[in-house]
């Protein structure tokens, strides 16, 4: 049964007379979020404070806000992992960025808020004729997809890769750049026929509705028996078996979540009989234990929207009031692509 959430908004009367700003808080893991009013940080010299235009909701907020995340946070805590906003106020260490620049942003926590305070080294430039609707999609879901393609599964030009979970704001981005970055083939898998239909139109080739048949039987049948170059794996249990099972010799599959609930074994013997890789991407790993290639990522990413070679899907807007029915609307999978809160 999903949990749900109701909106509670509290002022902080200790504020009136300072300046402060609107965030959303996690004052008690899995209950409704709160609206208050917190007082600005004061900057550190390497900090940047930036307004915040639009928030991405990921599945990683609410099951932060669940107490269910790898990652722990201990409440009060303000959600939000990625942003974009214009630039306020820099501190005095602060060189790459300037007051009123446009900016996305990537950080664990804080960022469903009217202001967020970060380093600046966690700040990219949103280059011209970028919005900030589509820039606040990039960080996260693009730049894990980047990841995934890129680096994990060093997907080359002519291969076919299928992707689950693919309505979803990481799956349309794997079929975004797959096809129009990467130059590959894509299979979309999803739980619905409008979900399958939504990623033909966003560039798959072929579209799986794994909640009515053998997805294993309907990529082969559409691959000739050959099964595919590349698998991207975000719902676990038996569609991740399936997959496993749909690659074809010397295929590489990515685990890159777990929608569905159930986290898989991985029969070794699969691995064995067709020469076959399994691994994992986790986006936040990377920031920690090889930023350059985080950074790098980020970038590309931008430029590719910038050049008009991927455009990100988003499915739903919110505002910073409504933050608890976004998460219902995620929770009870009415989502697809990006859901974004907005704080104008």
């Amino acid at each position: 049964m999903p949990l749900r959430f109701r909106i509670s908004t509290l002022g902080l009367a200790s504020l009136r007379g300072a300046r402060g700003y609107r965030a959303a808080l996690c004052t008690e893991l899995a209950k409704p979020l709160l609206l208050r009013d917190l007082p600005a940080p004061p900057l550190q010299p390497h900090q940047v404070r930036v307004g915040v235009h639009y928030c991405g909701l990921n599945f990683a907020d609410i099951l932060a806000c669940q107490g269910l995340y790898q990652d722990k946070h201990t409440p009060p805590f303000t959600p939000g992992m990625e942003f974009s906003g214009t630039v306020m106020e820099t501190g005095e260490n602060v060189s790459a960025v300037k007051e009123g620049y446009r900016v996305i942003g990537v950080t664990g926590t804080k960022a469903m808020a009217a202001e967020c305070v970060v380093d600046e080294k966690m700040l990219w430039q949103i280059p011209d004729g970028v919005s900030h609707e589509d820039a606040a999609v990039l960080p996260i879901a693009y730049g894990t997809a980047w990841l995934a393609l890129c680096r994990r599964a060093r997907l080359q030009p002519g291969e076919t890769v299928l992707v689950t979970a693919a309505a979803g704001a990481t799956g349309l981005a794997i079929i975004d750049l797959a096809v129009s970055v990467f130059q590959a083939k894509v299979i979309a898998a999803a739980g619905s026929d409008p979900k399958c239909e939504l990623a033909l139109t966003r560039g798959a080739s072929h579209g799986v509705n794994y909640s009515r048949g053998s997805l294993r039987e309907e990529v082969k049948a559409l691959t000739g028996g050959r099964g595919v170059d590349v698998a991207i794996e975000a719902v676990g249990g038996d569609v991740f078996k399936a997959a496993l099972q749909s690659l074809a010799w010397e295929g590489r599959i990515v685990v890159m979540g777990f929608a569905g609930g159930k986290i898989p074994s991985i029969p070794a013997n699969l691995l064995l009989l067709k020469n076959v890789s399994a691994m994992g991407v986790y986006c936040s790993r990377y920031q920690q234990e090889d930023f350059p290639l985080f950074s790098s990522a980020i970038s590309s990413v931008l430029q590719y929207c910038q050049e008009g070679k991927i455009h990100p899907h988003i499915g739903a807007v919110f505002k910073l009031e409504e933050v608890n029915e976004a998460f219902n609307h995620v929770l009870q999978r009415k989502s697809t692509g990006k859901v974004i809160i907005s704080m104008k």
